[in-house]
């Protein structure tokens, strides 16, 4: 502990933050508030102020507070917070980029093995488009690559920026991904400029997909027009769709969840290890501010897997991924889960008791001279 740190510092985070008293009790005075019901009242005494996505930090938030240092969000998206205001302030701010991309990711290799279980899809034979070239759709785009599975990424803004041209990344059109057998949505939410993403997916976009593509949005609600996307799917239209994200959030277009597939509570970045790295960026962010040396790291605080080691005796192919992705997640849960309480308990409840999940990478994989593969271990799975 360094002597310097104030320990009166008003250290405020949201509840649903994993391990922030391990990371931030020697840090500061902690006050965990519910992410959603944070008022300006309560927030006015925060020297530092730790949020998720749900909390909107804004002039109104801060209208009664002069001592904020820091605001920072344990999330990839920052589309709720006013980042002029808290510069003009000269308020720190930081996020946690990429911190749950990989859980992201994770989520949407378990939607595919589970719909091409369902409906006899030979999974190797998809082209996957992928909206959104950033951390998530990087992600993606690498665990895709570790199964042999075609995809295109469409970004305009990086292909725009020359980002990423030295690991030869090549970029498709709008048009030819949304042309795929499966489009995966992995883009924040930009309502002006050349590249708008609200409601990217507006009514005309979605009347030109076709009935046997499959739809996965893991991004932000608003990037689809809902209401659009029932009106299309309540006049029968064969589009498969998966949900996790919604219009409105929490107040969700209800009548649109029997209409999908597979449907959750914005718990796409939810394993516990997304949620983790985006506390402990936070962490060391605070450290940088404070000028003091960062001693805890993730690793010390995470819990062993209630499964570490699996022996595969047979060739790699979708039935055996199949069974290796839905030992460490099978999205399955999260969509009955959703369907049997959203209407009694609610949007926020779910996230708020979201159960433990896990990432690949928590699993250690062996293979025997008859499996001959190291697609699980290109996939996230550790190697023994």
């Amino acid at each position: 502990m360094n002597e310097s740190i104030d320990k009166k510092m008003n250290i405020f985070y949201d509840e649903n933050m994993p391990f922030a008293e391990e990371f931030f009790g020697d840090l500061g005075q902690l006050h965990p508030f519910v992410g959603r019901e944070l008022t300006a009242v309560q927030a006015g005494n925060a020297d530092i102020l730790l949020v998720r996505s749900i909390t909107k930090v804004n002039q109104t938030l801060l209208a009664n507070n002069q001592r904020c240092q820091l605001v920072g969000t344990a999330t990839i998206g920052v589309d709720h917070i006013d980042q002029a205001y808290l510069a003009k302030r000269d308020i720190t701010f930081t996020s946690a980029p990429g911190c749950n991309a990989i859980s992201v990711a994770e989520y949407v290799i378990s939607t595919l093995v589970v719909l091409a279980e369902r409906y006899l899809i030979d999974l190797f034979s998809l082209t996957i488009g992928i909206v959104g070239g950033g951390n998530t759709g990087t992600r993606l785009s690498e665990k895709l690559t570790a199964l042999g599975i075609k995809y295109l990424i469409c970004d305009p803004l990086l292909e725009a920026q020359q980002i990423n041209n030295n690991d030869g990344r090549k970029y498709a059109s709008l048009e030819d991904v949304l042309a795929c057998d499966v489009i995966s949505l992995h883009v924040p939410i930009i309502e002006s400029g050349e590249h708008p993403t609200f409601h990217l997916l507006n009514e005309q976009r979605l009347k030109q997909l076709n009935e046997k593509q499959i739809l996965i949005n893991a991004c932000r609600g608003e990037v689809i027009d809902n209401k659009a996307l029932l009106v299309m799917k309540k006049q029968g239209h064969g589009l498969k769709l998966v949900l996790d994200v919604w219009e409105n959030e929490p107040n969700i277009l209800h009548e649109l969840i029997e209409h999908t597939e597979i449907s959750s509570a914005h718990i796409a970045g939810y394993s516990l290890e997304g949620k983790a790295r985006g506390t402990e960026m936070l962490y060391q962010a605070l450290c940088q501010q404070l000028k003091i040396p960062v001693n805890k790291q993730l690793s010390d605080f995470l819990p062993q897997a209630s499964i570490t080691d699996v022996k595969i005796n047979q060739p790699f192919g979708q039935i055996l991924l199949s069974q290796l992705v839905k030992m460490v997640y099978d999205v399955r849960r999260d969509d009955g889960i959703f369907r049997q309480i959203i209407l009694s308990h609610g949007f926020d409840h779910i996230r708020k008791t979201y159960p433990a999940r896990r990432e690949f990478s928590s699993v250690k994989v062996s293979m025997t001279n008859q499996a001959k593969s190291d697609v699980p271990h290109h996939l996230g799975f550790l190697k023994k």
